[in-house]
C-alpha cells in the first residue's frame, strides 16, 4: 500500500459522482498529474486488500473483473516508497503463472501488467536474460513457471503473486515450493488471482484462517468490458455452471454421485479427429417445437478402432443443439451437422415422435443414412455405461463443449440436477452407444429399431 493509505479505504468507484466531481475540483495540478497512479482511488472493493493479517489474499472473480489490474497493484504497494529510490516493504517478489510465457504476457506486459500500471518514475525495467523485472529502488521481481515448481526450491521471498492458480498443472507441487520460499521480512505474504475451478489447492486455501478473500463477477468490471461481449456471454453461458464459475467467479463444488466431473472431462482433451473415424450424427428431439421447448441434442462423434476388435475409441466432435424450432428446423440443424463432418450414419430417438422423426429428415435430405434408437431404459441407466468410457480414457473432447460438459457434470446417479431436460447428454449417450457400445458387444449396425 503506497504511504498515507490504507488497505479498505473508499475509493472514487464507490462513491457518487457529485463526490468525485467536487474532490477533483479541490486538488491541486500536481495532486491531479500523481491520481491515476494512486490505484486505491480507482479501485473496485474487491481490488483492495482485505483488512487484517493475512497471509494469503485470494481475489476471485470472473473473466474481466480485474483480477490482473489487482494483483499488479498490489505488487506495487508492496515494492514502491514513498519516493522513487526509497524501499518498499517487499523487495524480492515471486511472480508464478500457468507459464512463463503466460506470465510474461499478463502479468508483466499485459494490459494491466506491472509494466502499463507503473508511474513513470518508478516504472521496473524488464531483463529478459533473468526473467526478472528490476524497480529504480532495487526491489526485483523474477518471473516462475507452474510447469516447473523445481525453479522455485532455493530462492527466497518476502511477496509473491499467483495468478490463475486454478489452473496451473503441477498446482499442489509449485504452491508448496512457493510457500517454502516466503519466508524473508517480517510479514511475507502473497496474493493470489484466479477464476475459481474445482481444484483442492485452492479449496484447502480458502479453508485456511490465515486467508484473506475478496470477490466479483465479471459485471463488476463492465465499466472496461464490451457490452457486446457480456450480452453474448451471458446468453450463452448465463445459467450454467460454467457461467457460475467463469462469469459469476463462483468455486462450484462437484454433484453428489456425479457421473462425469470436470477433473475427469479436462483429462480428456483432442485436439483433431483421429484419421479413419466413423463419424455419427445423434438426434434427441424435443417433444414439441415452440420458444419454450426443451432443446433438441444435437451431437456429432467420431469412433475409430485402435487395437483389438473391441478396442474403439471416441472423439466427441461438436455440439450443435438448437432449440426454439420446428421439427423441420432440427431437422435442417442434424442435415447440416451430417454433410459438415462427413458423417456415416444418423442415429434418432423416436420415443416421443415414431415415424415422424425419421420423416423430418428425411423430407430436408432423404439420402441421410439414418437410423431409429428407442429408450427402453432410463436416463442414467442409459448414461452408466458411456461415462465408463470416460473413466477408461476412451473418449475425448475437442474445443467448444462448454455447454454440454456442463449438462455432463449436473448428471448424476439418483438424477440430472440442471433445469429442463439433458437433451445433449441424451444425444452424447446415443451417439457413443451408436458409435462404441454396441459394436463393442457385436451388435450389427443396420436399419430398424434398437431397444437401450
Amino acid at each position: 500500500m503506497r504511504p498515507g493509505l490504507r488497505s479498505g479505504s473508499a475509493s472514487l468507484a464507490c462513491v457518487p459522482q457529485e463526490a468525485v466531481e467536487r474532490f477533483l475540483t479541490g486538488l491541486s495540478d500536481n495532486a491531479l498529474a500523481a491520481l491515476p497512479w494512486l490505484f486505491e482511488f480507482w479501485a473496485l472493493p474487491h481490488q483492495l486488500p482485505p483488512e487484517g493479517d493475512w497471509r494469503a489474499w485470494v481475489v476471485l472473480g470472473g473473466r474481466g473483473a480485474g483480477k490482473t489490474r489487482a494483483g499488479s497493484e498490489w505488487v506495487r504497494s508492496m515494492v514502491e516508497g514513498a519516493t522513487p529510490l526509497a524501499p518498499g516493504r517487499a523487495r524480492r517478489v515471486a511472480l508464478v503463472g500457468e507459464t512463463y510465457d503466460q506470465a510474461l504476457a499478463v502479468m508483466v506486459k499485459g494490459e494491466s501488467g506491472l509494466l502499463a500500471c507503473s508511474p513513470p518514475d518508478r516504472r521496473p525495467r524488464w531483463v529478459a536474460g533473468e526473467r526478472m523485472l528490476i524497480w529504480p529502488n532495487g526491489a526485483e521481481a523474477r518471473l516462475y513457471s507452474a510447469h516447473d515448481p523445481e525453479a522455485l526450491r532455493g530462492p527466497q521471498f518476502d511477496a509473491a503473486w499467483a495468478d490463475e492458480l486454478a489452473k496451473w498443472p503441477r498446482a499442489e507441487e509449485t504452491w508448496d515450493m512457493l510457500q517454502f520460499g516466503l519466508r524473508l521480512g517480517d510479514h511475507p505474504q502473497v496474493c493470489v488471482t484466479t477464476t475459481p475451478r474445482n481444484v483442492g489447492v485452492l479449496k484447502d486455501l480458502l479453508a485456511r484462517d490465515s486467508t484473506g478473500v475478496t470477490h466479483a463477477p465479471t459485471e463488476a468490471n463492465r465499466a472496461f468490458l464490451a457490452d457486446s461481449f457480456l450480452e453474448e456471454v451471458r446468453a450463452r453461458y448465463g445459467d450454467t455452471r460454467l457461467g457460475r464459475q467463469e462469469l459469476d467467479g463462483e468455486l462450484i463444488e462437484e454433484a453428489e454421485g456425479a457421473l462425469w466431473t470436470q477433473a475427469m472431462l479436462d483429462g480428456a482433451r483432442a485436439d483433431a479427429v483421429p484419421d479413419g473415424a466413423r463419424i455419427t450424427v445423434a438426434v434427441d428431439p424435443p417433444v414439441t417445437g415452440h420458444s419454450g421447448s426443451d432443446a433438441c441434442g444435437i451431437v456429432v462423434v467420431g469412433v475409430v478402432q485402435v487395437g483389438p476388435p473391441r478396442d474403439w475409441h471416441g472423439v466427441v466432435i461438436e455440439d450443435c443443439s438448437v432449440q426454439g424450432v420446428s421439427a423441420s428446423g432440427w431437422a435442417e440443424a442434424a442435415a447440416a451437422a451430417y454433410h459438415r463432418h462427413g458423417a456415416d450414419r444418423m442415429v434418432a430417438e423416436v420415443n416421443q415422435g415414431g415415424d415422424l422423426v425419421l420423416d423430418a429428415v428425411r423430407m430436408v435430405d432423404p439420402m441421410i443414412n439414418v437410423h431409429s434408437v428407442h429408450a427402453s431404459r432410463g436416463k442414467i441407466a442409459r448414461a452408466e455405461p458411456v461415462a465408463a468410457l470416460y473413466e477408461q480414457g476412451r473418449v475425448a473432447h475437442l474445443p467448444g463443449l462448454a455447454v454440454l460438459e456442463d449438462q455432463m457434470c449436473r448428471m448424476t446417479i439418483t438424477g440430472y440436477e440442471g433445469r429442463g431436460s439433458p437433451d445433449r447428454v441424451d444425444a452424447l449417450v446415443w451417439a457413443l452407444t451408436d458409435g462404441m457400445i454396441l459394436p463393442a458387444r457385436n451388435v450389427l449396425a443396420k436399419p430398424g429399431i434398437r431397444q437401450i
